[in-house]
């Protein structure tokens, strides 16, 4: 059974930093995509950062030097490291594992508020 469970989400002061966690199970990890998107309240949900099997990434330019993401195989974990948060920051964060014509999963998403 396919599962992402995403944890680190919480509340957190303009500045501060946060680091979400996506734990997978029920497929081969290491073959997949892994991102995280976000959806703010009344917007829709939108990409914020990629990385691939062969760890090249990708980020969102509102995102990018600020933001870091990262996978440990091992773990079947996929990471995103969150610096220097702003307000608009606040949404649920989603992770998203990928394999074309094999998988598209999604987790539950965890709640990030960054209060000004």
């Amino acid at each position: 059974q396919v599962q992402l469970v995403e944890s680190g989400g919480g509340l957190v002061q303009a500045g501060g930093s946060l680091r979400l966690s996506c734990a997978a199970t029920g497929f081969t990890f290491s073959h997949y995509v892994m991102a995280w998107y976000r959806q703010a309240p009344g917007k829709e949900r939108e990409l914020v950062a990629v990385i691939a099997s062969d760890n090249s990434t990708y980020y969102a330019d509102s995102v990018k030097g600020r933001f870091t993401i990262s996978r440990d195989n091992a773990k079947n974990t996929v990471y995103l490291q969150m610096n220097s948060l702003k307000p608009e920051a606040t949404a649920v964060y989603y992770c998203n594992a990928k394999r074309p014509a094999e998988g598209n999963y999604w987790g539950q998403g965890t709640q990030v508020t960054v209060s000004s």
